[in-house]
Formats: C-alpha cells, structure tokens, sequence
C-alpha cells in the first residue's frame, strides 16, 4: 500500500480514492496481503502498516491526535495496560496514557470478568482480574502518595503567585533529569489533562512532562546518584604511630 508508506496512516475513503474505487472490499484485499493496524482512536477509522509504528513502553504509537496500540482495540489496550500496573489505574489515570475517552471500555471489561475494580477514597480503581496480581497491585496502591501540591489545579484556574513562585523555585534547583520525573509525578496525580497543565506551569514541553510520567508508571528510572565501584574520594590513610 503505497498511500501508507507514504503517509503513514490513511482513512478507508482515502485508500479508496488511492485505488480509484468504492468497495471497501477491494481495500480489504490489498490489506489482506500485508500485515495492518486499526487506530484504536477515532472509532477504528485509520489504518497503519504493521511495520510503521515505532510503539513506547506500554506499546502505544501515535500520529498527530491518531493512536494506536500494539494490542489493537481500546479494550484489549485497557485490560493489558491495567494488568500491567504496578498499582492498577483509575480511569483518569488510564485515559492520561491513552488520550482517549476508556470509561465505557474499563466497564465492559469488568462485566466481561476481564478486570475487577474496588472503591478506593471514593474512585473504582481498576485492577487485574488475576488474584495475586489483583492482591499486589491494591497493596502497592495503599502505600501511594495522594497529596500534592498542585492538587488544588484540578479544582481551581488560579493558583496564588507565592504558591507558583515556591514550585518555580524548586523546580529549577533540580537536574534535568529530576524535573522531568517530578513533572511527571505531578502530572500523575491531576490525572486527564494533568501533561498540559504542568508543562504550561513549568515552561515544560508538553512530551517532555509525558516521558516522565511513562518512566514512574513503568518503573523505568535509574538511580545515577548511585557511585561505582571505587568512585569518590580515596581513603586516607591513617599515619603510624611512631
């Protein structure tokens, strides 16, 4: 499929004006011979190669607004992706990775016994159907931090300037390393739009704020204060007693 290759992702309209027909059967045929992908946005209306998609950590990929997942549908990515966490999901901490409305999908997936999903501080958090995993991931939720500083942003437009001026501050004695993940933490916790609200806080790009976020929720952060073997100072030598 030529029109893929070249833009990467085509609608079923497009791929037929492409091939000078109106059957969708006749893209369906050319599609057969290769290996594709639906987006799992936009209800399923556009199409990948199987080889274009360069997928994250949690195996998503996206094209401008467009995202797809290697796992195909929105509730396959769902299920997967809260089986997965460390600390099963709340639907606005889901829907901050997918960028896309999953309540509906985490609901079915719960009647289907795909998912379990217990009541905690007053949000269904959404959890793995095994046992073990279900048993861990509540345990690792309990023992999450749920107060922030910049909670009161989920609420409230306007946050006092000592309050903004305090964060800046603070913000900008870390390394770049640890702004990024402290951005991310932060974003995490506003949940649904918490990436923009933090990047537009801090002066972050809007990507950068979302890496950091993956790398917590993936465990992917390594410590690099951590020295090597015979780094730092030599010891010094106590001088014998004469």
């Amino acid at each position: 499929m030529d029109l893929l290759r070249r833009q990467k992702i085509a609608t079923m309209d497009e791929m037929k004006a492409t091939l000078g027909t109106r059957g969708d059967a006749t893209v369906f045929r050319k599609l057969a011979k290769v290996s594709y992908r639906t987006s799992y946005s936009h209800r399923g209306r556009y199409y990948v190669l199987g080889e274009t998609p360069y997928y994250d950590e949690l195996g998503l990929w996206s094209m401008g607004a467009v995202q797809f997942s290697k796992y195909g549908t929105l509730r396959a990515t769902a299920e997967a992706l809260v089986h997965a966490a460390e600390a099963g999901y709340l639907v606005s901490e889901l829907e901050a990775l997918v960028h896309v409305e999953a309540k509906g999908a985490m609901l079915d997936l719960v009647r289907q016994g795909a998912l379990e999903r217990d009541k905690v501080e007053g949000h269904y958090l959404y959890l793995s159907a095994d046992p073990a995993t279900r048993k861990r991931q509540l345990r690792a939720r309990q023992v999450l931090r749920t107060d922030t500083v910049l909670a009161g942003m989920a609420q409230a437009e306007v946050m006092a300037d000592e309050l903004k001026a305090a964060i800046i501050l603070f913000f900008s004695l870390l390394d770049e390393r640890l702004r990024r993940l402290y951005a991310g933490m932060e974003a995490l916790k506003l949940g649904r739009g918490g990436d923009r609200k933090v990047a537009d806080l801090l002066g972050l790009d809007r990507d950068t704020v979302a890496r950091g976020r993956r790398e917590l929720l993936t465990r992917d952060v390594e410590d690099d204060r951590v020295r090597k073997l015979g780094a730092g100072r030599k010891r010094t030598e106590k001088k014998r007693q004469r």
